[in-house]
């Protein structure tokens, strides 16, 4: 990325990185951590590539004052991490385990005297399983006991942490996890997978209300996977699949959290009606400070009338630049996406919380990660968010993913998304030629004068 754009981020610009807990904590069942969702669907044969679990990962719980370091090391100002359910309230409401959140505890100081920023995720998926075997996501009792949680936690750390994230990307835990089966906790119905969504956003309102109640003044928004729709043809039924899939997969998460209520052409889509009580949608829409975008491709889509709803099936057309997942790639997306959130939502803050890529990278001979391809990648999405700046979008910040290499969920450990390079048998950190790039971007905006950086709006 030329230098020179730059200029488009504002002096207070937020570079971080991101990661999740189950899929860097590791230890699994120490200080008194209960299993989560995650922890049984690994157990299920041919769940997840390899057989993987996160019972060790990137062992973060032990190795965290090293990776705060790396952190520093990187010029990061801001790391955004998940907080896991389970290793704070094993039961899912109760009694709290004292042990699990000091470590957050102890995290939170540690960053905060490295200048770095603490942006927790309250949920990243990983559900205590006691919830789950009382009901999960389609249980009402769920999302109330979320609420429980989010006051636990941000009574704990509230004093120092001013940004909260409620929730991280609940369209893959209610639809990937309850209507096609390949998440946790591997359910394939969608009379369950309604409720379950529903229920997440109602955890989200509640959530808002309880962090803000324990921690006043704070900023707390949620986190959307956002992609762009388009048609795999011009085709009828295509274009039809892809209005569907954008309902699906974007404004029905977005439209309720703007109070603009649930998509009624969906509900008829699912044929399910959601469980909507008195002041359930106004609790969903309580105002976000700010709303978090996640991004990693486009969706072209076709009609899959076979398939669940939508009916839409993804495909990847040919002769496109793709990742080691096999996304395709397209910075210019996430540039209209964050123009079109802003044009249709009007948030007062937005921030990447996550993009990042996937290769296949070893370390060479003499110790270093070449990776040219997630180099390019990361520096065509930070030209696509400079752009999309100077265009009126309000966006405070950048998270990639991932700064480790980690468990990545039903890939297991196949895909490696990191900015550091982790070898899993020895838990050596090496930084990959994108984690040197990233710091040397950070490091030149810093190196701007006040006076020549502009807000871009």
């Amino acid at each position: 990325m030329p230098i020179d754009d730059l200029t488009a981020f504002g002096p207070d610009f937020a570079w971080g990185a991101a990661t999740s807990a189950y899929q860097v904590e590791g230890a699994a069942r120490e200080d008194g951590r209960a299993p989560s969702i995650w922890d049984a669907f690994c157990r299920v044969p041919g769940a997840v590539a390899g057989g993987d679990t996160g019972d060790v990962a990137c062992d973060h719980y032990h190795r965290w004052r090293e990776d705060v370091a790396l952190m520093a090391a990187l010029g990061l100002g801001a790391y955004r991490f998940s907080i896991a359910w389970p290793r704070v309230l094993p039961d899912g409401g109760g009694a709290v385990n004292a042990a699990g959140l000091a470590f957050y505890d102890r995290l939170v100081d540690a960053l905060l005297e490295a200048g770095i920023e603490p942006h927790p995720t309250l949920y990243h998926w990983d559900l205590p399983q006691a919830l789950q075997d009382r009901g999960g996501w389609p249980s009402r009792d769920t999302a109330e006991r979320f609420a429980e949680y989010a006051s636990v936690v941000a009574g704990a750390l509230g004093d120092r942490v001013a940004s909260w994230a409620t929730l991280n990307e609940p369209v893959c835990a209610a639809w990937l996890g309850h209507l096609r089966g390949v998440m946790a906790p591997g359910v394939a119905d969608v009379g369950q997978a309604v409720p379950a969504s529903y229920h997440l956003m109602l955890a989200h309102g509640l959530g808002v209300q309880a962090i803000r109640a324990a921690a006043p003044g704070a900023r707390v928004g949620v986190v959307h996977l956002l992609t762009d729709c388009e048609p795999g043809s011009d085709r009828d039924e295509d274009v039809a699949a892809a209005r569907r899939e954008d309902g699906h997969h974007n404004r029905w998460w977005l439209d309720p959290v703007h109070g603009r209520g649930l998509p009624a052409d969906m509900i008829e889509e699912y044929g399910v009606e959601p469980p909507v009580r008195p002041g359930d949608l106004e609790a969903i829409a309580a105002p976000l400070d700010w709303l978090g975008v996640n991004y990693y491709r486009r969706s072209v889509n076709v009609a899959d009338p076979d398939g669940p709803p939508p009916h839409a099936r993804q495909i990847t057309p040919d002769g496109t630049p793709r990742t080691g997942m096999d996304w395709e790639i397209h910075p210019d997306r996430l540039e209209r996406i964050l123009v079109r959130v802003t044009e249709e939502y009007a948030p007062r803050s937005v921030m990447v919380t996550e993009n990042g890529s996937a290769y296949t990278d070893t370390v060479t001979g003499d110790g270093a990660v070449h990776d040219p391809e997630r180099t390019a990648y990361l520096e065509a999405h930070l030209a696509a968010c400079a752009s999309a700046i100077r265009k009126g979008v309000p966006l405070d910040g950048y998270f990639a993913w991932s700064l480790l290499d980690n468990f990545e969920w039903a890939y297991g450990y196949a895909q490696r998304f990191g900015l550091v390079h982790v070898d899993f048998g020895t838990q050596e950190r090496t930084v990959k030629d994108s984690g040197h790039r990233y710091a040397e971007i950070i490091r030149a905006h810093r190196g701007l004068s006040a006076g020549t950086v502009a807000t871009g709006r």
